[in-house]
């Protein structure tokens, strides 16, 4: 393999998928309803997520994936399927340590939206740089959970948290 050919281009299964996710749910039965704009977000990262992520659980697992996340009691629950939709294992992880991050976030973003209806642009950039400050801060959280046992990069893990968030709202 030359210098300027990635791992997913020729590496195990030599398909480009096998350390991917192509699909994502979320666990819709604590949901009674959600704001447009989180719906949008959420659309969003599902969508992102599938367009380009590396995801690659540890021990002796082959992708694609199939991710279902979901909440119990006080852990994030990443269920993992193969792509024909056999169980391959689960991993969870506490979500007290999100908690603070999470209230924060949805704080900074109820103000982001309601700046961009009146603010000037100064004032939406400054918030909207507090809003990225902590999805990232989010997102480092989620990677160092996981570490060890999912190898996922960065915008993978920033996807993911935006998921963490909107399962985390329950009206």
């Amino acid at each position: 393999m030359s210098d300027d050919q990635s791992d997913s281009e020729n590496g195990p299964g030599a398909d480009g998928r096998r350390n991917q996710i192509i699909d994502v749910t979320l666990d819709e039965r604590t949901v009674k309803r959600r704001h447009p704009d989180i719906e949008h977000e959420r659309a969003v990262a599902i969508y992102d997520l599938l367009e380009d992520n590396r995801f690659a659980p540890f021990g002796d697992y082959q992708g694609p994936y199939r991710l279902h996340l979901r909440l119990e009691e006080s852990r994030l629950v990443l269920d993992i399927a193969s792509e024909d939709h056999q169980h391959l294992g689960s991993i969870g992880i506490s979500i007290s340590p999100f908690r603070r991050i999470i209230k924060d976030y949805f704080t900074v973003c109820e103000s982001y939206f309601e700046a961009i209806k009146t603010a000037s642009p100064s004032r939406i950039e400054a918030i909207d740089m507090g809003r990225r400050g902590l999805h990232n801060e989010g997102s480092e959280l989620l990677l160092d959970r996981l570490k060890g046992r999912v190898d996922l990069d960065f915008d993978t893990a920033r996807r993911l948290f935006t998921l963490l968030c909107v399962l985390h709202i329950r009206t």
